[in-house]
């Protein structure tokens, strides 16, 4: 998979160099390229913003270098999924990092100030190789968009094949099945003076898998019940189902 990330800060992504996403790289796995937004301006200040039309607060972010920018990204690729951190857009979740996974070649255009001039959007919606999205990591603002895109790279690039040396981890984490993920525990058994469950101890798979299945299901419905309401019961057993049922009924009363 191939990322380009755009950003007047291009230190601020020397995280991707670290962990899984930079053994990634360097791997050859994931082909994360940084550019500079200003290298694409063209006056010897580098300005990247200039004052808003209709007066206001703050700058605005010019739509030329963003455009050069681009069309460099893009040039040798056949679609690029643009990914615009925004508050503005559909919310970053688990499956569309799923969903976002699956793509060749995906770009994220990190603002700062007040946005990016709004024309850039339409520019490229317009654009025969991109398309445009704008994603939000949740209702709160931030002073760019480099964090945002920092979360969404490792949320998607850890689903790329080879990126996580055990891919069966992928599937029991949280909201891989819309639930959030049962406790887990290692050595020792008791440790000052609180134990670990006993069925973890028993070696009845079949029980932990149900007991594990049910702390999610109570978890979910303690922490984000909002969650709940989505998941489907045919996923889950005969006991999943009961439980699930229940608890639904119990927050509806």
């Amino acid at each position: 998979m191939r990322i380009d990330v755009i950003t007047i800060f291009p230190e601020y992504l020397s995280a991707l160099d670290v962990s899984l996403i930079g053994k990634a790289r360097a791997q050859g796995l994931l082909d994360i390229r940084i550019h500079d937004l200003r290298e694409h301006t063209t006056d010897r200040h580098k300005t990247v913003d200039d004052t808003p039309y209709g007066g206001g607060a703050g700058m605005v972010m010019k739509p030329e270098p963003w455009a050069l920018a681009l069309e460099a990204a893009v040039a040798d690729s056949a679609e690029v999924e643009l990914i615009i951190p925004s508050p503005a857009g559909a919310v970053f979740n688990q499956q569309m990092a799923y969903e976002l996974a699956e793509k060749e070649h995906i770009a994220f255009a990190c603002g700062r100030y007040e946005g990016i001039d709004e024309r850039v959007y339409e520019w490229a919606a317009e654009h025969p190789r991109i398309r445009v999205r704008p994603v939000s990591l949740g209702d709160y603002v931030l002073n760019g968009g480099e964090v945002a895109v920092l979360a969404m790279v490792e949320a998607i690039g850890r689903l790329v094949p080879g990126v996580i040396g055990n891919p069966e981890s992928l599937i029991e984490e949280s909201h891989s099945n819309g639930l959030l993920e049962y406790p887990v525990y290692t050595k020792p058994a008791n440790w000052r003076g609180k134990d670990v469950p006993e069925i973890l101890l028993s070696g009845n798979h079949a029980k932990i898998a149900s007991w594990r299945t049910s702390q999610q299901l109570r978890r979910t419905a303690q922490r984000r019940p909002d969650l709940l309401a989505a998941v489907d019961p045919e996923t889950l057993d005969a006991q999943g189902q009961a439980e699930l049922a229940q608890l639904r009924a119990s927050m509806e009363e």
